[in-house]
């Protein structure tokens, strides 16, 4: 197991410096090939990894590591460690974390295959890329070292930043920049805090990190932090990760960033970095900062994060309902669904921060299964703008079938993977004794927004009079008329569907392979949830009972 979970993390790597000495002709489908092959390892290890294990009920930290964990290094003749700092290249598995790689797993190949008509430069480059940060997102869920855990989270700014510097859309460079600023700056704190507990306790094991944190180390050399201690260190984690969330009022790189990155950069942009933001807050800010060996340290400090993840709901979803680009409008429905998994964080109760882990993975898939949708359409159309596109429907019944599956699943209709998580984080605002029935209510009204913003969006596009831009027949390729070919130059085209030849327009074969895998995950999570919910349960007990990580604590190397 450890050889695979090694694997995770050398195949897109090594796939990605083969790729850039490939011919641009080979590096699409030699990087496709990698990251199905990093996929096959993670099935592997889905496979052998023992998800009804409770780390609640061994009694020892070794007991828990042979059946929750997996892992790699650790020993002194480490080659990669660092004995003099306490930094070991550690690398393990828990419940949580591997359904986040296997959520990264799983988008990545469909986002290189949905660029295959769409990236027609310096492929060699974006492919090369798009493994590299395949191989920095996996690293961050899967490294037990917070130092590692660091280095990975910054590599992951370096891809995204030429993905969307070079191949993005007209203000790519200025959205580049802004993305990469914010994160980095965010994170410069997040490196402070880390660097203050690793000199403080001689190791950057997570941990035995959280242990020392809450208790001190053993026989009381090492007191446990105190009151102002704990709460920089939490400020610390929260500059870092909730940019990269992002939180209100720290969001506004993220709309730009999405609308100018290509389709297969929105797509792990929104289902995969977003979520090192959550990952880190569940990992580290909650169990080192927020909590201390008499349960919650900061109850104002998780009412006021609370406060900005309504705001962030709220606000981000009055904005999707007004937005003309609807690659904008999914960008801000973004900000208001991760508002809901932050708030089942700070929940700090079982319910809210299972249903925000769920909500990772399922935010991952519906968002991620948009963008994808929106690609396709733009593809056809080259305008993303709402008030050009209507009545898609008659001539793309496929796509619309999809489109409209995914936005249900957002809107977290029933039956959908949305509905159980969206359910469960207003659940466990709702009934947290921090937070209560305002908080819960309020959030709820995000719900409905969401509805509403979703909805207009599927009304404009899908339903009404035909009508896409002037110059383009539907299927890329630049047309002379309108569908009927009398348009002016600059105008909308627009006609009765029974009049209109609809055999090119609508998706193809590769384009519903893509969408098929995402329209099962969607309904079976929304069907049988329960399968990823029990797993969570272990891994969420030890990171908000105090006593329980103590019972797991291990003495640093």
């Amino acid at each position: 197991m450890s050889f695979l979970l090694l694997l995770l993390l050398l195949v897109p790597l090594a796939g990605a410096l083969i790729g850039a000495a490939l011919p641009p002709a080979a590096a699409k489908s030699w990087a496709l090939l990698v990251s199905l092959l990093t996929l096959a390892c993670c099935v592997g290890l889905l496979w052998q990894f023992d998800f009804q294990q409770n780390p609640l009920d061994f009694p020892s930290a070794q007991q828990a590591a042979k059946s929750v964990q997996i892992d790699f290094g650790g020993t002194v003749d480490n080659p990669f460690s660092i004995d003099s700092i306490g930094f070991h290249f550690d690398l393990g598995l828990d419940a949580i974390s591997i359904l986040l790689v296997a959520l990264t797993v799983f988008l990545t190949p469909l986002a290189i295959a949905a660029s295959f008509g769409s990236i027609k430069e310096r492929e060699k480059e974006y492919y090369a890329w798009m493994l590299v940060l395949l191989s920095a997102m996996i690293g961050v869920f899967v490294a037990r070292d917070l130092l590692l855990f660091y280095i990975f989270f910054e590599l992951t700014l370096i891809p995204m930043f030429f993905i969307i510097g070079i191949w993005g859309g007209a203000e790519r460079r200025f959205a580049a920049g802004k993305f990469f600023l914010f994160t980095f700056a965010g994170s410069v704190f997040t490196l402070a805090g880390a660097i203050y507990l690793g000199n403080k306790y001689g190791t950057f094991d997570i941990a035995t990190l959280t242990a020392y944190a809450q208790h001190g180390g053993p026989r009381g050399f090492l007191p446990a932090l105190d009151s102002q201690e704990r709460w920089l260190i939490l400020l610390a984690f929260l500059a870092g990760f909730a940019v990269k969330v992002p939180l209100f009022p720290v969001h506004t790189w993220l709309p730009l960033a999405h609308t100018e990155a290509p389709t297969a950069g929105s797509v792990i942009l929104a289902g995969v970095l977003l979520k090192l933001g959550t990952y880190g807050l569940l990992r580290l800010a909650i169990p080192i900062g927020m909590i201390d060996a008499n349960g919650v340290a900061f109850p104002a400090a998780a009412q006021g994060i609370a406060v900005l993840c309504i705001i962030g709901i709220l606000y981000g979803a009055l904005c999707a309902w007004v937005q003309k680009d609807v690659k904008k409008l999914v960008a801000y429905s973004s900000v208001s669904h991760l508002g809901f998994c932050v708030l089942g964080l700070f929940a700090l109760n079982a319910i809210g921060m299972q249903g925000s882990v769920l909500y990772m993975i399922n935010h991952g898939l519906s968002t991620g299964a948009l963008f994808l949708c929106i690609g396709m359409i733009y593809d056809r159309y080259h305008t993303r703008d709402i008030d050009q596109l209507s009545g898609l429907g008659r001539i793309m019944p496929k796509l619309a079938f999809f489109l409209v599956l995914f936005a249900m699943s957002s809107i977290g209709l029933p039956g959908t993977n949305g509905f159980v998580s969206e359910f469960l984080t207003v659940l466990g605002a709702y009934t947290s004794p921090w937070l209560g029935p305002k908080f819960g209510s309020v959030a709820a009204l995000g719900v409905i927004l969401g509805a509403v913003y979703m909805l207009h969006m599927i009304a404009r596009i899908i339903f009404g009079p035909l009508k896409f831009p002037r110059g383009h027949d539907g299927d890329g390729h630049t047309a002379h008329g309108d569908v009927h070919g009398h348009a002016d130059q600059g105008q909308a085209a627009s006609a009765d569907h029974d009049d209109y030849d609809t055999k090119s327009n609508d998706i193809g074969a590769r384009e519903i392979a893509i969408l098929v895998p995402l329209a099962i995950a969607v309904i079976v999570l929304g069907v049988v949830p329960t399968s990823l919910l029990r797993p969570m349960l272990g891994p969420v007990e030890l990171i908000r009972n105090p006593a329980a990580i103590t019972a797991q604590a291990v003495p640093p190397r």
